[in-house]
């Protein structure tokens, strides 16, 4: 009698917590069906009905709404709480955006170690974002002792799973022989796995590799595409870089008209000495146009937009 009794909580408790789940569930795919439908107040009930109940995936998403303001009043003290429900049960997203809080001070106390702490856990679980904010850590001292082969490690686990941030960081302590072995060829190779991906930073790196010879073969040509594909994604630099190539003709044929025109978009974006010394090849450029190409190059760099993510 006891057994058969006994048997029968079990099974009462079996059924309502096998109710319970269809409820909290059932409650979310509201919450997305009202959010997609841009019903943000509604998806935030719903998303509350099922977070009450425990369910990771609406802790999270009522997180992201109090931290964005959709459908409630912004609030990161409730949107880390949030988090921290999710974060709990193994939510790797809710816990790199804990870590994010804790890291920026955004409704909890800043805190580095609680930061590193949570980008950990998610770290550990595969998160390609989380290794590479791990390593981000790692490599500046932050919340953790620096250690450059950990940062090393941790951005080669995120670059392996295509994260371009991580990739350039990579190929970066790889130039600099920080936390591996300084190589240059596996420094481009990595430049090159971001700058395909259209970052800018890795675009211009991979460029002055081919120009000096790193790890790759000399190449100019190589070097003003690189340069060219930052530039249009107006990156200062990288529009210097190709305006002196155009003026000198290396890698591309000798053009005191482009070099004008890239020299002085960049000069627009800079400033300091930098401005300074791109404003001064740019007028040593100008005494080799006429006037009607001056009017023309002038023209062209006054009305020029850069391109997002040039691959």
């Amino acid at each position: 009698m006891k057994k058969v009794f006994w048997g029968a909580i079990v099974l009462l408790f079996l059924f309502f917590g096998m109710a319970f789940a269809d409820t909290a569930n059932e409650a979310f795919e509201k919450g997305k069906e009202a959010f997609l439908n841009g019903d943000y107040i509604t998806a935030a009930n719903w998303y509350r009905k099922a977070a009450e109940q425990g369910l990771a995936d609406a802790q999270f998403n009522l997180g992201f709404m109090y931290y964005k303001g959709k459908g409630v009043p912004q609030n990161f003290a409730e949107a880390a709480k949030w988090y921290r429900k999710a974060a709990e049960q193994g939510y790797a997203d809710a816990q790199v955006s804990l870590g994010l809080m804790y890291h920026d001070g955004e409704g909890v106390p800043q805190n580095f170690a609680e930061a590193a702490k949570w980008f950990r856990k998610a770290a550990e679980q595969g998160h390609v974002y989380a290794q590479g904010l791990l390593g981000a850590m790692y490599l500046d001292g932050e919340g953790v002792p620096q250690n450059f082969a950990e940062a090393a490690k941790w951005f080669r686990k995120a670059a392996e799973q295509g994260d371009v941030n991580a990739q350039y960081d990579l190929g970066v302590m790889y130039h600099n022989g920080e936390g591996v072995p300084q190589n240059f060829a596996e420094a481009a190779e990595w430049f090159r796995k971001a700058a395909e991906q259209g970052d800018a930073d890795a675009q211009v790196s991979l460029g002055l590799m081919y120009h000096d010879g790193e790890g790759v073969p000399q190449n100019f040509a190589e070097a003003a595409k690189w340069y060219r594909k930052a530039a249009e994604q107006g990156y200062a630099d990288a529009q210097v870089l190709l305006g002196v190539m155009y003026y000198k003709g290396e890698g591309v044929p000798q053009d005191y008209m482009q070099s004008y025109i890239w020299l002085s978009i960049a000069a627009a974006n800079l400033s300091g000495g930098l401005r300074e010394r791109a404003v001064n090849i740019r007028d040593a450029v100008a005494k080799g146009l006429s006037p009607k190409q001056l009017e023309e190059a002038q023209k062209i760099a006054s009305e020029w937009k850069p391109k997002k993510g040039t691959p």
